[in-house]
């Protein structure tokens, strides 16, 4: 029985693989043309596949096709680098082009006379030494021109970065090429390739299991094969896979799984903090702006996208789920203080319910005695006046002061609460859980009036998504603003649709990063 493949190239033989017809045929198109293009998309986008795909398709229209991968060759020297060329070129081609240097390697290909038709596929294209990278460019491009004359009928590069603005920082621009992007699988492909694990096997996945894989992968394939893996290998004679089973695997891959490909995305983003917690943690938009460098290297790795309103979005819920718990200040020790000082029975109705005046109440004289610093990350150095800097924005602080002392609150009633997966955006979303009576907890940050009761819209459609009757909406706003929206703006208990909202309001001095007190220097 085939497999879902979750690592390298898919086999068809081996795995469930999708035939992406509308790329491949836009790949027929650029050979047939004679036009050098290039492939780019992230990690674990199929990538590998759809050039095997191709290769494959070209070579039944008669083209011979060589593939070459250069992933660790950023460091290598150019001898080494030419000797997996020129072997690469020899294995496919029956040419020997050992000995040569990089223009003359290309020369040499110029200079055969010959009807027959060669592609050549370079993969990880970032990988090669930038010492010898912008040379290599500049030969393919001589041969681009000279094409309709030589064997030489199309070079496609590959890789996870738009290969595009990497070719033009090293080799003045690389105007020959065209670029196609391979995108995610679309909701149909995700269940197309479900289907074929169906058809084989006779092992059924139920079509909510079917809707969340898509949702929380965003069709991203590697995952999409992850989650699919783990479901049929963790229940192997289940006719049906569930929606708990599914909620075991999401709970895994958000809380275990050790994954090579989540840790890339999160060493970019904390090299981008600030920008990726502004989405995380407020309703602030950011435009996307590919010339803008933290958008490019944020969007080329996975992490952002380009939404409807040409703003920058999170691409993979996941992701963005594992990045919040990523920046999560487990080791200030706060958690502990809170704990100490917490009496379970001020929290509980008569009835034994949570009693959210009391809770929140409870909350609002915490922050004023304790603040949100203890929730930024430091970095260890100081400004100019010995204030100290922080990774973190102060709006991170705030939901992530929230959190810690919720969590401490259900430590003490020995409640439980896990991560909204379901529905909405998960940013710091969470559903708790005190003897069996369930809410959904919303943290936000004032953004502006209209977002202010689009966000109560939003917990009720969420709280019914669920199954939910209650939730808590709770908005931290600056203290200058409460008088100002006051008329429209306040703490209320309101019934929308079926779902009781509690909507909350915690104020808080707003930073102003202009600001710096000025400290004495010691002697």
């Amino acid at each position: 029985m085939k497999e879902f493949n979750t690592s390298g190239p898919n086999l068809p033989d081996r795995h469930y693989t999708l035939v992406r017809e509308q790329y491949l045929q836009q790949g027929m198109n650029f050979v047939q043309k004679e036009r050098y293009f290039t492939i780019w998309a992230p990690r674990q986008t199929g990538k590998s596949t759809y050039f095997r795909q191709l290769a494959e398709r070209l070579q039944r229209e008669g083209y011979e096709v060589a593939q070459v991968n250069f992933e660790n060759y950023h460091s290598q020297a150019e001898s080494s680098f030419l000797n997996r060329l020129s072997y690469s070129l020899k294995k496919y081609w029956d040419i020997d082009f050992s000995g040569l240097a990089i223009s003359d390697v290309f020369q040499a290909i110029e200079s055969l006379k010959s009807d027959r038709r060669f592609v050549l596929i370079i993969d990880e294209v970032e990988g090669i030494n930038p010492a010898y990278f912008g040379t290599f460019l500049h030969t393919i491009r001589n041969a681009y021109h000279s094409r309709h004359e030589h064997p030489l009928k199309s070079v496609i590069l590959v890789g996870v970065s738009n290969i595009v603005g990497v070719v033009s920082d090293n080799a003045s621009p690389f105007n020959i090429s065209e670029n196609l992007s391979i995108g995610y699988f679309t909701e149909a492909e995700c269940n197309e390739l479900l289907a074929m694990h169906e058809q084989e096997s006779g092992q059924l996945f139920s079509p909510k299991v079917k809707e969340k894989i898509y949702d929380i992968t965003a069709g991203q394939p590697g995952l999409v094969n992850g989650f699919a893996n783990q479901l049929v290998t963790r229940h192997p004679s289940d006719k049906l896979l569930t929606y708990d089973q599914y909620l075991a695997v999401e709970h895994w891959y958000i809380n275990i799984a050790i994954d090579k490909n989540v840790a890339n995305i999160i060493n970019k983003a904390k090299q981008f903090r600030p920008i990726v917690e502004r989405l995380l943690f407020t309703e602030a938009k950011i435009p996307f702006d590919i010339d803008r460098e933290s958008i490019k290297i944020l969007h080329t790795n996975g992490i952002l996208r380009e939404d409807e309103q040409h703003q920058a979005a999170f691409w993979v819920p996941l992701y963005q789920k594992r990045l919040y718990k990523a920046f999560y200040p487990y080791t200030n020790g706060e958690s502990d203080r809170i704990v100490a000082e917490i009496v379970g029975s001020q929290y509980l109705t008569e009835t034994g319910k949570l009693n959210f005046d009391n809770l929140i109440s409870h909350f609002k004289i915490y922050v004023k005695r304790r603040g949100f610093g203890v929730f930024r990350e430091k970095t260890g150095e100081t400004d100019e006046y010995g204030n100290p800097l922080y990774y973190s924005i102060p709006e991170a602080a705030m939901i992530y002061a929230f959190e810690t002392y919720i969590q401490a609150v259900l430590i003490a009633l020995e409640g439980k609460s896990y991560r909204e997966a379901q529905v909405g955006s998960g940013r710091s979303d969470l559903i708790i859980n005190i003897k069996n009576d369930e809410c959904l907890i919303e943290t936000k940050i004032f953004y502006s009036e209209n977002a202010f009761h689009k966000g109560k819209q939003q917990i009720a459609y969420y709280c019914q998504q669920l199954g939910l009757e209650k939730g808590i909406y709770l908005v931290f706003m600056p203290e200058h603003l409460l008088s100002v929206h006051q008329d429209n703006i306040f703490e209320s208990i309101e019934v929308i649709g079926n779902i009781t909202v509690y909507t909350y309001l915690v104020p808080y001095e707003q930073e102003d990063p202009h600001y710096r007190v000025k400290r004495k220097k010691k002697k």
